[in-house]
């Protein structure tokens, strides 16, 4: 059986090598700004610290790894599998810390996008662009009964 050698002290994404980035590589990284990656990670840690306050073990993870591994699912489109294994931590663990980062974020309502109507009573204009995808037929041979019938007969002979 072959194991990828992770202790459970080590992770193969440490967040150290974050803090050494120049901020274009940490925004293609991450897919956010420096400064979007700490609010939403204050916001974070407050929803682990109410969590916590009731019930469960400590996380095998930081904050900031629990975090980077939502980005890294959201941005690369990685299976819940892969992420588990390089954070060394069960699929099933990585799919509820997702989900529970995700729903922090939305619950706090600090980073949702306006809605439609919002948008339509704003002032600004919008240039819009209509594309003609319209499907055309793909011109192909008309079928035709003699080659059959040939085939056939010499089948018989």
């Amino acid at each position: 059986m072959y194991k990828l050698g992770i202790k459970k002290t080590e992770r193969l994404m440490e967040n150290s090598h974050l803090k050494t980035l120049k901020p274009e590589e940490f925004r293609r990284l991450t897919g956010v700004k420096a400064e979007t990656f700490a609010k939403m990670l204050a916001i974070i840690q407050k929803a682990i610290q109410t969590k916590k306050a009731k019930v469960g073990r400590p996380n095998k993870l930081s904050c900031e790894q629990m975090f980077l591994m939502t980005l890294e699912y959201l941005r690369e489109y990685r299976t819940y599998f892969h992420i588990s294994k390089s954070y060394g931590i069960s699929e099933s663990n990585c799919y509820y810390t997702i989900r529970f980062i995700e729903e922090a974020l939305i619950k706090s309502g600090q980073f949702t996008l306006p809605g439609r109507k919002a948008l339509l009573k704003s002032d600004m204009e919008y240039a819009v662009i209509l594309i003609d995808a319209t499907e055309s037929p793909i011109e192909r041979p008309k079928k035709s009964s003699d080659i059959t019938t040939q085939v056939k007969r010499n089948d018989i002979h």
